[in-house]
């Protein structure tokens, strides 16, 4: 038997450890734990699974909500989305958090975490012309992300599976 608030504290914890130092690095003081705070706290009740179209609403939301609560006067957009996107694949990947919220339902909306390994590695499977240059995360706005999210699901439909996934394998190979 778990105790009662054993997935409140999992959550805690995958929050934490999904988005550690590394992944928000140089985006302002502060933004790290507001953004581990905010995830620790995310309803994922609240997660749609009726649409990708709903879901994607969501994501946009709880990104302005993740932005609205960071303690600095700059909106690091790029960094909000890869915090939140770093999150819902470790939540996927969590047995408990995944059963518990259905995650599984939404495996195929979510976006693969943008950084730089993550764009390089796309980067050097596009032709020329295909994707834009890297803006570096502080500065990624969400139309260059939909740019390289759209590119991603096609790299993704080509391995037959989720572009959630492929952070592993560009963070993997391009290290």
């Amino acid at each position: 038997m778990k105790p009662k608030d054993f997935i409140k504290t999992l959550q805690r914890k995958v929050a934490f450890t999904a988005v550690g130092p590394s992944a928000l690095r140089g985006q302002g003081k502060g933004v790290l734990r507001a953004s581990q705070d905010f995830l620790a706290q995310m309803s994922l009740a609240r997660v749609p699974k009726a649409s990708a179209k709903k879901f994607q609403h969501w994501l946009d939301r709880q990104t302005e909500l993740l932005l609205n609560s960071l303690p600095i006067k700059n909106r690091p957009w790029g960094a909000a989305r890869k915090a939140i996107n770093l999150f819902l694949r470790d939540a996927l990947y969590n047995k408990y958090l995944s059963e518990q919220f259905k995650l599984q339902s939404i495996e195929f909306w979510l976006e693969v975490p943008l950084d730089s390994v993550v764009a390089k590695g796309l980067r050097l499977k596009s032709n020329r012309g295909e994707l834009p240059l890297w803006p570096g995360l502080k500065n990624l706005e969400a139309n260059v992300s939909e740019v390289f999210q759209a590119f991603a699901s096609k790299q993704a439909n080509l391995k037959e599976f989720a572009r959630v996934h492929l952070d592993m394998y560009l963070w993997l190979d391009n290290r």
